[in-house]
């Protein structure tokens, strides 16, 4: 169910692309610009990156399962106010609205699976979120695709995230809080029935439930005296004061300190390597290369991403989070190489520099087919070059989706409990502040340094990336969430991690 609630979300931003080339003049009178697709697109990242660092105070205040309630009220509030808007401030409006939500549910979801969950299939359970995210990305387009020729079909296209949102929330009154925030605000007894509802089919279940109540305690216990306190489990929070020293702990640990880091430098890298560019422009792109369904073509891409999570779910927890980011960066900056040449390829040596002035009125693409369509002897390759742009934009989703789109939401498993909502909310800041990044430059940086150093820019940091991923990041498979403290507490823990991994590989084959 919590899945569902990124599935809202990403539905919610998915359906941009849709919209953006189906909306025509309905809002305002006029067609929308590329400052109004900027910002009708970018306010969502915006409104999220303010949400984030505040969710994850409320979610230690108030619980992780309330937090996620009040995202599904704003997920319907949003998309109600875009469907019935006639102003582009309006759509902006409704757009913030959705991206407060966004935020939320995005920050506080990972954090409630990742607690629920056991160490032995946190992974995959993680992965299955991102797999409900990916598709409430495919029902998007797919929506989009079927609306697109109805007039005045794109408020059904926005109107339509309400539905699901009104159902979650009257579903989710049903889950339990996690056992982790239970305990840490006092409530031993509920946190150990939901331990028992988890581990009900292991064996010896009620041994296990209290070897994990007996870690969160002690865990509990050893932070509180870290931080110089000595108030009781149970007593009554002053979240002020707790959360200023939540902070406080979260930047002067050491330990502390490198898991932000890796968690920020992921959730950072899964955004500025452009991926999101094509979930809000996708339509857009294929539309400004002459496709005659741009939105069905752009179905593609977001099926890609739906099918490779699903192996990511086989293969997250049996390859390893660390490996397979080693493996599938490399695959997508290469396919993003492939479609900057392949965008400068469609620019025939006769095309004008950027004061050329249908250059200024059109996006790059659709001037170079104008161009080849008054040369036969260029038709093929007008054709050539934007099918493998498709081609290239695929492997370039399926690499992405096996790991940059699953293992940076495994963040929550990197911080010790005390930090672990604050973290998680800081490091999903990180990933809306790149989002919104990204999604108010593509355009602009289309049109102005050209598609094809559009896409070189993007696997430039995918490049760098790597060598960053490989540098810092730590082998989390398998560890409990109260290990991996230990393994960040004197350096990055890489070979640590790597050693554990090949012990925990020979256990499990003997």
């Amino acid at each position: 169910m919590n899945g569902e609630t990124l599935t809202i979300s990403q539905f919610s931003t998915g359906v941009i692309s849709s919209t953006l080339v189906t909306v025509g003049s309905d809002l305002s009178g006029r067609d929308l610009t590329t400052l109004d697709k900027s910002l009708i697109t970018s306010c969502t990242s915006l409104f999220a990156l303010f949400a984030s660092p505040l969710t994850g105070i409320l979610a230690d205040k108030l619980g992780r399962r309330k937090v996620i309630l009040g995202a599904d009220a704003l997920f319907a509030l949003g998309a109600v106010i875009q469907a019935v808007t006639s102003h582009v401030g309006g759509m902006i409006f409704g757009r913030s609205i959705v991206g407060l939500a966004v935020g939320s549910a995005s920050a506080v979801t990972p954090l409630y699976i990742s607690e629920l969950a056991p160490s032995h299939a946190r992974g995959r359970l993680v992965t299955i979120m991102c797999l409900l995210i990916t598709g409430g990305q495919v029902v998007a387009y797919t929506i989009g695709w079927l609306f697109s020729a109805m007039p005045g079909g794109w408020r059904w296209i926005v109107g339509l995230g309400a539905l699901p949102a009104i159902l979650q929330f009257a579903i989710l009154v049903f889950l339990p809080e996690t056992p982790r925030w239970l305990v840490q605000a006092g409530f031993d007894t509920r946190a150990q029935n939901v331990l028992a509802r988890i581990y009900r089919d292991c064996d010896d279940s009620d041994r296990v439930v209290e070897r994990v109540m007996r870690n969160i305690r002690g865990e509990i216990v050893q932070e509180a005296l870290e931080l110089g306190q000595n108030k009781p489990l149970g007593s009554k929070p002053q979240w002020l004061h707790d959360t200023m020293e939540r902070a406080g702990d979260l930047l002067r640990n050491g330990g502390n300190r490198r898991a932000l880091t890796i968690a920020m430098m992921l959730q950072g890298l899964q955004q500025l390597c452009g991926f999101n560019s094509l979930m809000y422009f996708s339509a857009t792109i294929f539309h400004d290369l002459n496709f005659t369904s741009p939105t069905l073509i752009a179905l593609s891409v977001a099926g890609t991403n739906f099918l490779g999570t699903l192996v990511a779910f086989v293969l997250i927890d049996r390859i390893g989070r660390r490996r397979i980011l080693l493996y599938s960066i490399p695959v997508m900056a290469l396919a993003l190489f492939g479609c900057a040449v392949a965008f400068f390829s469609l620019k025939p040596s006769s095309l004008g520099g950027r004061d050329d002035p249908v250059t200024s009125r059109l996006s790059m693409p659709t001037v170079y087919l104008q161009m080849y369509q008054h040369s036969p002897d260029t038709e093929s390759r007008a054709l050539f070059f934007p099918v493998s742009i498709i081609v290239f934009m695929v492997i370039y989703t399926a690499a992405y989706a096996l790991g940059l789109g699953n293992v940076p939401w495994q963040q929550s498993e990197l911080f010790p409990l005390n930090v672990r909502s604050l973290g998680s909310a800081l490091a999903t800041g990180t990933n809306w502040g790149s989002n919104f990044i990204v999604g108010l430059t593509f355009l602009p940086m289309m049109q102005w340094i050209s598609p094809g150093w559009t896409f070189a820019i993007y696997a430039l940091v995918c490049t760098l990336g790597w060598f960053v991923v490989r540098a810092i990041y730590p082998e989390m498979s398998g560890l409990g969430l109260e290990d991996v403290k230990g393994l960040l507490a004197n350096g990055w823990g890489v070979q640590e991690s790597l050693r554990r991994r090949r012990t925990l590989s020979v256990e499990i084959e003997s």
